[in-house]
């Protein structure tokens, strides 16, 4: 029997969805890459294929989307970069071999070395997070609104205005909170 784990959300910019693979930090914690094998399914949601997964590649992923998602509150926030969390970045970035490629239908893969495809996909997200956090790229990042989650999350709509990571979710969470408190007359709890 197969087990079943929560699916995947994901979303535009591969850094902030990567962090996005832990949610609800602030409240009850939601797990997406439990395994090493979830984390294969993951890279490959994202076109970063992977072989194989070990225990210890998943570590230095968990590693890695903390780090992330540190450096990328500091920045949503006004914060100086913590320095510990960027060092880690920075030598994933470092470690990864992945190199670009175009498609013929004009689409990028990134081609990834058998012998270090994790570390190379795990430097392709390092390396996205710099790109994000360094301003190069058209966008802002943001904190959810939800109190439950906080995630960070880049902001490419039209007034930098969203404020939830996801509508599906933690936009949809609290509109319906906000209805229902609506209804009986109490403003919502967040």
């Amino acid at each position: 029997m197969r087990t079943a784990y929560p699916e995947f959300r994901p979303g535009k910019v591969l850094s902030t969805s990567f962090t996005g693979t832990l949610s609800e930090r602030h409240g009850d914690a939601v797990e997406r890459i439990p395994t090493p094998q979830r984390l294969v399914d993951w890279l490959a949601e994202y076109g970063l294929t992977v072989g194989s997964c070990t225990p210890g590649h998943l570590g230095l992923a968990v590693e890695l989307r903390e780090a992330v998602h540190a450096v990328a509150t500091a920045a949503a926030s006004c914060d100086a970069l913590p320095a510990a969390a960027l060092r880690t970045v920075n030598d994933h970035s470092a470690r990864g071999r992945a190199s670009a490629a175009l498609t013929p239908a004009g689409d990028r893969l990134w081609r990834l070395h058998d012998a270090t495809a994790v570390e190379d996909a795990l430097g392709v997200i390092a390396a996205d997070a710099i790109s994000v956090i360094s301003g190069e790229r058209d966008g802002k990042l943001a904190l959810c609104a939800s109190p439950t989650c906080r995630a960070a999350f880049f902001d490419t709509s039209r007034g930098r205005t969203r404020r939830w990571c996801d509508m599906g979710t933690c936009g949809n969470r609290e509109k319906k909170a906000r209805f229902q408190a609506n209804r009986r007359g109490t403003p919502p709890s967040g």
